[in-house]
């Protein structure tokens, strides 16, 4: 009885095993980050760091003396030129002129009497040369020539009286941003002392250090453009204004002044740090046409002396090994002269981590001029 049941078990088990359905195990897909070959030209590049300032950048001060009165600007109130920044009480250069002028009227009293009493002693002279002396004729004609000579001089007073009165204004001498104020008002100040400091933003330099092996590099540059770590994204066009003759006696580096055009944003400021891009003009040993991908991108076999990178199948969705001619590194990777056409999808991370037929998605990316990677967006 036993064997029968044991038997009957048996064949149960068989005839459930046959009926179940055999479960696959699902393949795995894996996302990887993966750049669309486009092709491009890389010339020489150079990077240098440097630091903006003003173009036009000056500490005002007035050119007399006097209790300062009025100073209604402050630090980042945005200027116009001729406008008036601050002013010394004008009540004693105001008086000045007008001693001046007094004086110069007085002077040409004098000489409308000299001239009508020389006028007089000729008409004298002339009619009976008895009647005066020509001595006291020379003498009046002398003190016309005298009082001509005091009224020049005392114009010359009356001019620098009216530019002493002007010089208690102290105005703007250009469109700015006051970026420092050194005396508050009612304050006594002396001529040339240092009052606030204007700094002109519409257009803003940077000086770079250039090393005196790429030095001569520089007047060959085809673009220049500059970037910032505070502004991502935004690319500034530069224009070289001024290159140094001297290098420096401890760095051996030549400085070299670029020119920014300011954006309508005028984000720009005086003192920020950035970085110069130089891309040279296109000669036979410097240029050369291919793909630019990131240097994760490439897999090295050592002992074959091969150089390989991960395709991805846009019909399958499934990687495989590609041998490539590798080129110049560049700052934003690595150039491949051969192997690859436009239009093909490298992988750029992980290729550690797939297999020959792997399937996969694609994470597209984008690569900037600093061999930064950023994801694109769907």
């Amino acid at each position: 009885m036993k064997i029968k049941l044991l038997i009957t078990n048996v064949l149960v088990i068989l005839f459930l095993t046959s009926c179940e359905k055999t479960v696959e195990k699902p393949e795995t897909i894996r996302p990887v980050r993966a750049m669309k070959l486009v092709a491009e030209e890389t010339i020489q590049t150079r990077v240098f760091p440097g630091r903006t300032r003003a173009i036009n950048r000056v500490n005002l001060s007035f050119r007399v003396e006097g209790p300062m009165n009025e100073r209604p600007m402050k630090v980042g109130d945005r200027v116009t030129k001729g406008e008036v920044l601050a002013r010394i009480d004008p009540r004693d250069y105001e008086v000045n002129l007008q001693i001046a002028e007094g004086k110069l009227e007085r002077s040409q009293a004098q000489l409308r009497f000299a001239e009508r009493d020389y006028a007089r002693a000729v008409s004298i002279w002339e009619k009976d040369p008895g009647a005066i002396s020509k001595s006291l004729l020379d003498r009046k004609k002398e003190d016309v020539n005298q009082f001509k000579g005091e009224i020049l001089s005392l114009e010359g007073d009356v001019e620098a009286a009216k530019d002493q009165l002007s010089y208690t204004k102290l105005i703007a001498p250009f469109d700015g941003m006051i970026t420092a104020t050194y005396v508050e008002p009612f304050e006594y100040v002396n001529a040339k002392q240092s009052i606030l400091r204007i700094l002109n933003t519409t257009k803003v330099e940077m000086v770079i250090d250039v090393p005196e092996s790429q030095i001569t590099e520089i007047p060959n540059a085809k673009e220049i453009f500059v970037q910032f770590d505070s502004l991502p994204g935004k690319k500034y066009p530069a224009k070289i204004i001024e290159i140094g003759t001297e290098a420096s006696v401890t760095t051996r580096t030549f400085p070299v002044t670029l020119l920014i055009e300011q954006k309508e944003d005028g984000v720009i400021l005086s003192g920020m740090a950035g970085y110069a891009y130089f891309f040279g003009k296109k000669t036979p040993d410097l240029s050369e046409k291919g793909y630019i991908v990131p240097t994760t991108s490439v897999i090295s076999d050592v002992d074959k002396n091969i150089t390989y990178v991960w395709l991805i199948n846009p019909d399958t969705m499934r990687v495989y090994l590609q041998p490539v001619k590798k080129g110049k590194i560049t700052e934003r990777g690595i150039m491949l002269l051969g192997g690859v056409k436009e239009g093909d999808w490298v992988v750029t991370s992980g290729a550690n981590l797939i297999r020959e037929g792997q399937k996969v998605t694609i994470l597209p990316i984008t690569v900037d001029e600093q061999g930064r990677h950023h994801e694109m967006a769907d």
